[in-house]
C-alpha cells in the first residue's frame, strides 16, 4: 500500500480534483486546509498583529491538502494523472505538489477490490 498526498494550490479546484480521484478508483481520501511557508508570510505582509487587518488578510485563501491511501503504484500513478488532468502540469507553478511513499502498516483502511486475508 502507498500513501498519496496532493497539496492543490487552487482551493477552488477541489471538487474537480475529487471527483477526477474518484474516476480513477480512489473512493476515500482525507482533506484539510493547510497553509506552506509562501502563504502565511504573504498572510501577514510582515504587519505586527496589531495591525494586521482581517479583511485585507482573508483575500489569501489556503491551500488544501488531500491524503489517500491506495494499494499499489498503479493506483499512485492514476491519482497523479487525474490530479494533472485538472490543474495541469505539476512542473508549473501554481499547480501543487504531489508525492507517494510505500506503508509498512496499515490497519483500519478498506481498500476496494482487496480480498480480505485468511487469517491464522
Amino acid at each position: 500500500m502507498y500513501m498519496v498526498m496532493f497539496v492543490l494550490d487552487d482551493s477552488t479546484l477541489l471538487d474537480d480534483v475529487l471527483d477526477a480521484w474518484y474516476s480513477a478508483g480512489i473512493t476515500g481520501a482525507t482533506i484539510f486546509e493547510s497553509n506552506g511557508i509562501f502563504r502565511q508570510r504573504a498572510k501577514r505582509f510582515n504587519l505586527p498583529v496589531r495591525y494586521a487587518l482581517p479583511h485585507v488578510t482573508a483575500k489569501i485563501e489556503a491551500n488544501y491538502t488531500l491524503m489517500a491511501i491506495v494499494p499499489d503504484e498503479e493506483a499512485v500513478q492514476a491519482c497523479l494523472q487525474a490530479s494533472e488532468k485538472v490543474v495541469g502540469d505539476l512542473s508549473q507553478p501554481y499547480t501543487g505538489v504531489f508525492a507517494s511513499w510505500p506503508l509498512s502498516f496499515v490497519k483500519g483502511v478498506r481498500i476496494e477490490n482487496q480480498t480480505p486475508s485468511s487469517g491464522a
